[in-house]
């Protein structure tokens, strides 16, 4: 472009000098002219040059920047927990009324390794209960004890198929939540699976109830499933399951020598109470079902779970049936649930079913009142009645009351 400028200044300027300069002096203006356009053309093409280096720079520097900056710590780790505080008061018949205070703590941290695996580990409060992560407040103001709560992997092997391991969360469904099978704080070790596919799943487990062949190991295997899915407006789980525990002739797993939580079992020393077995496999057979809808404004569930020993002759049965109204979820609503519960001596494993239910195990009956109200998403403040008999199969039926009021944070 410059070259065309030039040489219209030279055709112009040529039109002038004749008339006023001589040949010689307009040959030398030209042959200037000529030398600054060639200047002008090494400059444009150095500038380009650089222009050119200086794009190709930038753009190597972003893409390096790109694979050098790290993912935020917040993207791959997470930080979750909550806290309980909680007054009881226990009137069991026989014995004198009682009164505690008690806190749950419990903090997980959970991260992703790669896409499709994610690891956690977890704290809790408490002692060595299997079933409860509770401690009472009290000793002077000792401090209490920490203990591991969760540690474990999950795999997702394909899209709806997933594989964990270790000290983990239970795999299998509870209706509306209960513990007719398995307590909310029960964290099982071994291995887990859980397979969905359209409104169809299927979950099962290997759990340890003693790994270690020295202390005659015991696996405990089971499986649900079942069919998840909408019916009209309303949502239905409902499904079967089978768990086979082979404890028969075994000892207690944890506490004294003859804590079996309810279940019949027979010692070498009855007065002693040395020697002491279980009588009975669990081989459990499940229906369970859950219909949840609205009416108005107001959620509803209705649920249902049933479970019968094949291996017992006697006291081989429990059921549970109850309701759910309301949602206590976003800031200022409110939930509240029935259930009446018969859990006969023999019908399910009492050292992982619910702790609280009649102070835990087996071998009781009654009923449950439990309401919450939400302060906001992270607070609620709730209370929890059991009005139950206990002992009916295998000693003298009790009486038991007992009363908890909360107020529970998560974050």
């Amino acid at each position: 472009m410059i070259r065309y400028i030039a040489l219209l200044l030279i055709m112009t300027c040529a039109q002038v000098a004749q008339a006023s300069v001589s040949d010689k002096d307009f040959s030398d203006l030209k042959t200037e002219l000529m030398s600054l356009i060639h200047r002008v053309e090494a400059l444009e093409a150095e500038n380009k040059a650089l222009k050119d280096s200086f794009v190709s720079s930038t753009s190597t520097v972003e893409k390096l920047a790109t694979t050098l900056t790290p993912a935020g710590w917040t993207e791959s780790v997470k930080i979750t927990g909550d806290f309980r505080y909680r007054y009881e008061n226990i009137d069991a018949e026989r014995s004198d009324t009682r009164e505690r205070n008690r806190v749950r703590a419990r903090l997980a941290v959970t991260a992703r390794p790669a896409d499709e695996v994610e690891v956690g580990i977890g704290l809790a409060s408490g002692n060595e209960d299997a079933v409860s992560t509770n401690q009472t407040l009290g000793g002077g103001g000792a401090t209490k004890d920490i203990n591991l709560d969760l540690a474990y992997f999950k795999w997702q092997a394909k899209p709806g198929f997933n594989v964990i391991g270790g000290k983990m969360k239970n795999v299998f469904y509870r209706p509306a939540g209960h513990g007719l099978l398995w307590d909310g704080d029960y964290r099982p070790e071994g291995l887990g699976f859980t397979f969905e596919r359209g409104n169809y799943f299927l979950n099962a487990a290997a759990n340890f109830l003693e790994s270690d062949s020295k202390n005659n190991d015991l696996t405990a295997y089971g499986f649900q499933t079942g069919f998840k899915g909408s019916v009209g407006n309303s949502q239905l789980v409902a499904g079967i399951g089978y768990f086979d525990i082979d404890t028969k002739d075994r000892e207690a797993f944890i506490g004294d020598s003859d804590d079996f939580f309810g279940n019949s079992f027979s010692c070498i020393d009855s007065d002693a109470l040395t020697g002491c077995k279980y009588d009975n496999n669990y081989e459990e057979l499940e229906l369970f079902a859950q219909l949840s809808t609205t009416i108005g404004e107001t959620p509803v569930a209705l649920f249902a779970d049933l479970v019968q020993n094949q291996d017992a002759s006697d006291f081989d049965t429990a059921w549970a049936a109850g309701l759910k109204l309301g949602n206590a979820g976003a800031p200022g609503t409110w939930e509240f649930s029935y259930l009446y519960q018969n859990i006969e001596a023999d019908a399910v494993l009492g050292l992982v079913t619910d702790s609280d239910f009649a102070g835990g195990g087996t071998d009781a009956k009654g009923h449950l009142f439990k309401g919450a109200w939400a302060v906001n998403k992270q607070w609620k403040i709730g209370f929890t009645f059991f009005d139950n008999q206990r002992n009916a199969d295998l000693g003298v039926e009790e009486d038991y009351k007992r009363l908890s009021l909360d107020t529970a944070f998560k974050f």
